[in-house]
């Protein structure tokens, strides 16, 4: 194969970061669906729940970046996993509460411990002062 274009796709940032948080995730995606049968969005519904408390959908979605037919589909079913529950909203019926059950802050729980060990195991061939520039840069990059 006769290479006659000099664009790099391996140095290319957005493929870069594609690749970098297909394999990063992957491992943290086998834990969380294995364990609860859980998809990506509904993960991220769960922890926005846990560390933030009562939200509605659309703050989640503002929050985590994510389009609100997914919120709303991880919603439903972590509602029928019964992790979480739904209040309407006393002044404006087309907005409701969502909370962590008992259920729901336990499965949480148990899933930041595993996300805090899969972080520091991610960064550990890193040193101290390359995770911190890595941190900065991802959180400078997804503020745009």
């Amino acid at each position: 194969m006769d290479k006659t274009d000099t664009f790099d796709l391996q140095e290319f940032l957005p493929y870069l970061l594609n690749q970098a948080a297909e394999t990063a995730s992957d491992g943290f995606q086998k834990i969380y669906k294995d364990r609860y049968g859980m998809l990506r969005t509904d993960w991220r519904v769960l922890f926005h729940l846990g560390i933030y408390g009562r939200m509605t959908a659309r703050d989640i979605g503002r929050t985590a970046q994510v389009h609100k037919t997914k919120i709303s589909r991880a919603v439903a079913r972590l509602e029928a996993r019964r992790f979480l529950l739904r209040q309407e909203d006393e002044t404006d019926r087309r907005v409701e509460h969502l909370t962590l059950t008992p259920a729901g802050q336990a499965a949480y729980r148990d899933l930041r411990g595993v996300a805090e060990a899969y972080d520091a195991e991610l960064v550990a061939s890193l040193d101290p002062q390359e995770v911190a520039v890595l941190r900065k840069a991802l959180l400078h990059l997804s503020r745009r």
